[in-house]
């Protein structure tokens, strides 16, 4: 391309397109060692299970409380204002406590599966998820028995499953 005015412009004349070309392309900007590091440190398998755990057990006591406050006593109308209060504030504790507990274990276990899975296969695709699915699944209903593992774990990696085309991560 020779011009005699500069070598930015192109010879058609069209300045227009040549701007157009030059705001699309971007510099590319290198992470900084401290982003590079915090990478480093996500990418633990340690760290983002305690970090799932800690998530999920927060979202159970929120839920804990939610649900926890819709429950009514079966005596309702033999109580007095404060016994009702403090039999509620017992309820919401007692179920905010439970599903803190249970949610912080499967998001523990959810998400130390799936990247010890991904960390083996090299890859991040779905079958992470069906296998962290699976697993999660089967150790939270173990209790019940292998007939009620094999449904929590096809349960929990159907649920999986969708949730990931839902937010569809894996594109």
């Amino acid at each position: 391309m020779a011009s005699s005015t500069s070598g930015t412009e192109p010879t058609n004349g069209n300045s227009s397109s040549s701007e157009s070309v030059k705001s699309q392309i971007n510099p590319i900007r290198m992470p900084t060692m401290e982003e590079v590091r915090a990478q480093e440190v996500w990418d633990n398998c340690a760290v983002r299970s305690v970090v799932s755990g800690v998530m999920g057990g927060g979202f159970g006591f929120c839920m804990g409380l939610l649900l926890g406050s819709l429950e009514n006593p079966i005596m309702e109308d033999q109580m007095a204002g404060k016994q009702k209060f403090i039999y509620q504030a017992k309820q919401m504790g007692q179920r905010s406590w439970r599903s803190a507990k249970t949610f912080a274990v499967m998001g523990l276990i959810f998400s130390a599966v799936e990247c010890v899975v991904e960390k083996a296969r090299a890859k991040h695709d779905m079958t992470n998820t069906v296998v962290a699915g699976c697993a999660t699944g089967g150790a939270m209903s173990a209790r019940g028995g292998p007939k009620a593992a094999c449904v929590g774990c096809a349960g929990f990696a159907a649920f999986s499953v969708f949730i990931e085309k839902v937010f569809d991560t894996h594109s």
